[in-house]
């Protein structure tokens, strides 16, 4: 059995921002009743089943299980709830097994009372944000209305002088997307060694997508730009996630970024009331895997539901993906991203609405790629390869497209 991972909504979507691009928030309708606490009994039937990943009568060779804290906003939760996770945690984990713990933060809520808790716990803290204050501040407020900036900056402050592992989680969105190295140069200015970039795509009913979307244009762009700066500078002292992913890939790697897998499903969701849906960005109904508290966690991973979802990211890849150039990279890129019609008009082979963005970026960077895998495979230093490997980067990358894709705005 291939392992798995789960994200844990302790919180569900409740949250103290109100982003205006956030997607997790109208989960609020899946739960009529309110959204509450999850209760304790559920935590620890979650943490004992999570931490023993292997059907019965079947040993595992695992080593590492994380858990994964999101929200909406999981400081919502309180200090206690975490504490206890970790107990729980250390009561049922197997000799073979190392725990590790993520958490994902707006970082409101994180004083120093929160910042030690998760420093001396060795959680690894992501903590969106998305630029510069006047770049940041344009979607992510809270529900008055008031800016988020200066509250994210001083919680990584604190976060950092507790000595706690801190990445940015960025939102590439059309405000920010237009300035690329100016969002790349404060994040490491300001002292950011990890770096996550999210692209926002919001599809409207409409079939459009919203203002706040990046276009595939901007975001080919915006990743070309802030690679050739990485590549010049900062190799092995910043670490841009998508970039060290698709370089892991030309060494051989699986790519630990599943929007880049060839398949999914292995990335699951555990809201607070105990439903498991099949992933972040498909918690609906139909996605609904069962319950904890009546279905055991490994049966639910392992249904046929569930492998089918994760097969079908490549089974219904269009014949334009199988046969482009960047395939090896992108492998159609995560399945909630493709609604774009394609030549062949089949109702369920959509194109990624990113293609273009990832065609332009993966044509410029790949090359380079290309050559400091083979470089550090024989055994020379990331940065050093780097240097050496900058050459390969194309003298003049034509434009994909004209600008914003026909479905945005």
């Amino acid at each position: 059995m291939l392992p798995y991972q789960v994200m844990v909504k302790p919180v569900g979507p409740a949250c103290n921002l109100r982003c205006a691009y956030c997607y997790y928030l109208p989960k609020h309708a899946l739960f009529p009743n309110g959204v509450a606490l999850m209760a304790d009994e559920l935590l620890a039937a979650f943490t004992e089943q999570y931490l023993r990943q292997e059907p019965a009568g079947q040993s595992s060779d695992l080593q590492v299980v994380t858990f994964g804290w999101q929200g909406g906003e999981p400081t919502l939760a309180g200090i206690p709830f975490f504490a206890r996770a970790l107990e729980l945690q250390r009561r049922y984990r197997p000799e073979h097994v190392t725990v590790e713990n993520t958490f994902q933060t707006n970082g409101i809520l994180i004083d120093t009372e929160w910042a030690q808790f998760l420093a001396e716990n060795n959680f690894l803290v992501g903590i969106s944000i998305d630029g510069p204050e006047e770049l940041h501040d344009v979607f992510r407020r809270d529900p008055t209305g008031k800016p988020s900036w200066r509250r994210v900056m001083a919680a990584f402050e604190r976060l950092t002088e507790a000595g706690a592992q801190v990445n940015a989680l960025v939102v590439v969105n059309s405000a920010n997307a237009k300035h690329p190295l100016k969002v790349y140069r404060f994040l490491r200015s300001a002292g950011f060694q990890h770096i996550q970039l999210i692209p926002c795509v919001e599809k409207l009913p409409s079939g459009r997508v919203s203002p706040r979307s990046v276009s595939p244009d901007e975001w080919g762009k915006f990743l070309t730009a802030i690679f050739n700066e990485w590549l010049e500078f900062d190799v092995g002292r910043v670490f841009v996630q998508l970039f060290e992913v698709a370089l892991g890939m030309r060494m051989g790697s699986p790519p630990a970024l599943c929007a880049f897998a060839r398949t999914c499903g292995r990335a699951l969701v555990l809201e607070h009331n105990g439903d498991l849906f099949s992933c972040d960005h498909f918690v609906t109904p139909e996605h609904r895997l069962g319950n904890i508290a009546q279905t055991p966690l490994v049966e639910m991973v392992e249904s046929e539901q569930q492998r089918r979802f994760g097969e079908a990211k490549h089974a219904l890849l269009p014949q334009q993906c199988l046969r482009c150039e960047v395939l090896f990279w992108c492998r159609g890129e995560c399945p909630r991203n493709r609604f774009l019609p394609t030549a062949d008009s089949s109702p369920d082979r959509k194109l990624n609405y990113l293609c273009e963005g990832y065609r332009l970026f993966f044509r410029h960077a790949g090359p380079a790629l290309q050559a400091m895998a083979d470089r550090m495979l024989q055994g020379m230093p990331p940065a050093e390869a780097a240097k050496l490997s900058r050459y390969a980067l194309p003298k003049n990358t034509p434009p994909l497209g004209r600008g914003r894709s026909r479905l945005s705005r």
